[in-house]
């Protein structure tokens, strides 16, 4: 699968879990590769970034902060400024994990970044988009929810784990999802994963993923953060998607470059 991907390229290949909503023009996440996928993009302006938890593959290319904000050239410097927003858990995460909190301050002290507090509850509005952060089950990790007047989009972009979609958010526009791990094989069922695997006790599974995309019931839903353990290919998400969309679920499984309308 990774020898495929690296002859074949995009979008055999796969870079780090983050997304870009075009609008508000708000990126979810810095993942390690996302300077790479920003600079491959479309993209020229980003008005805010939101985090959704701290894990390293969520945060680790914080540094995309400053080389989009930083003036070398220029003295005294004309640097430009992005607004990073923290929910209320992952602030106090990032004080605590990878050395984030004190990268940030220090991108907040040279003037490179603004960093917001988001309290439980509370919104934020950019471009006319309430963008409203939420506690999944798993306490630290936050999904968000955007409105418009006219449509509703959930963006979870990890850690469904024991996860229960209120009604509140049933029939919405768009899904935004992980994926889950593949437990069993999607054609032939084997066991992929030993039953005894701890992963098993703090990620959802693929079967436990369509379970909550069938709760939710969107219009549109869409799987992402594919993990290479899983051992599968471009060609064969293509064939689950088929078989998925066989069965009357509204699904497509992204892949890098992917854009969905709403």
């Amino acid at each position: 699968m990774c020898e495929e991907a690296r002859i074949k390229g995009v979008p055999y290949s796969r870079s780090g879990p983050g997304l870009f909503v075009h609008g508000p023009n708000i990126l979810l996440d810095t993942s390690e590769d996302i300077y790479y996928q920003i600079n491959r993009s479309n993209i020229n302006e980003i008005n805010a970034v939101f985090y959704s938890h701290w894990h390293p593959d969520h945060v680790m290319g914080r540094r995309i902060l400053e080389s989009i904000n930083a003036d070398w050239r220029n003295y005294p410097p004309k640097n430009k400024q992005t607004n990073v927003y923290l929910p209320e858990q992952v602030a106090v995460d990032l004080n605590h994990r990878l050395g984030s909190g004190e990268h940030l301050k220090f991108f907040s002290e040279q003037g490179y970044i603004r960093i917001h507090e988001i309290k439980d509850g509370d919104s934020v509005w950019i471009n006319e988009i309430e963008i409203q952060p939420f506690r999944l089950a798993e306490a630290y990790v936050y999904a968000f929810l955007l409105k418009t007047q006219e449509k509703k989009v959930l963006i979870a972009l990890d850690e469904l784990h024991n996860w229960k979609p209120p009604q509140t958010l049933q029939g919405i526009d768009l899904a935004v999802l992980p994926i889950g791990i593949f437990e069993y094989h999607p054609f032939t069922g084997e066991r992929l994963i030993s039953s005894e695997h701890p992963v098993l006790k703090e990620e959802a599974t693929f079967s436990e993923t369509l379970e909550i995309i069938k709760e939710l019931n969107a219009k549109k839903t869409v799987l992402t953060h594919i993990e290479e353990m899983n051992g599968l290919s471009f060609d064969e998400l293509k064939e689950v998607e088929r078989q998925l969309n066989k069965k009357g679920l509204e699904i497509r499984i992204a892949y890098d470059t992917f854009i969905v309308e709403v």
